[in-house]
């Protein structure tokens, strides 16, 4: 239970993490007349966290131990 209660906190700290990367202050750094085989680097940098965040949610939901049936014990 506390393995899941990790992380539960994880995908949170993901979440609240991968919001903040993408709010205007951060982004206004990366949006500079620069283009990387052809894509403007703001483009690549916000494609890049969401992939990152995909993957790290599609991680961690993947470790994140079933949630046991109901119906199972009181049957």
């Amino acid at each position: 239970m506390a393995d899941r209660r990790k992380l539960e906190g994880g995908m949170l700290v993901l979440a609240v993490f991968g919001a903040m990367l993408i709010v205007p202050p951060l982004v206004y750094l990366f949006n500079r007349p620069i283009s990387h085989f052809g894509v403007p680097q703001v483009v690549l940098y916000l494609f890049a966290w969401w992939i990152v965040m995909i993957a790290g949610t599609a991680w961690l939901t993947h470790r994140l131990p079933r949630d046991p049936d109901p119906s199972d014990g009181d049957g």
